[in-house]
């Protein structure tokens, strides 16, 4: 079955930037429309980024203009570059098939904490 891997969180002050990337080890990850998701302590897991299959990206205001999600068919990788961090964006960020019906198991995810 296929999985979800994803890297590239840590530690960082207030408008500071990092990149997260997840590889997606299925056999047709260019068939996905591909989502970031985060999950803060007590909060329900929530969508911060999405991308179709021809690239067309989504946000929700909160991240919107500081978040851009990116995808590499040929490395079956998606990434998500965000900048201008503030406190409210700490929490385990997740990535996996936009849409229920495709999702795969979720992985562990990667923390991102935004402190000073």
């Amino acid at each position: 079955q296929a999985q979800v891997v994803e890297s590239g969180g840590g530690l960082v002050q207030p408008g500071g930037s990092l990149r997260l990337s997840c590889a997606d080890s299925g056999s047709r990850f260019s068939d996905y429309a591909m989502g970031w998701f985060r999950q803060a302590p007590g909060k329900q897991r929530e969508l911060v980024a999405s991308i179709t299959t021809d690239t067309m990206a989504n946000y929700p205001d909160s991240v919107k203009g500081r978040f851009t999600i990116a995808r590499d068919n040929a490395k079956n990788t998606v990434y998500l570059q965000m900048n201008s961090l503030k406190l409210e964006d700490t929490a385990v960020y997740f990535c996996n098939r936009l849409f229920p019906h495709h999702r795969v198991p979720w992985g562990q995810g990667t923390q991102v904490t935004v402190s000073s």
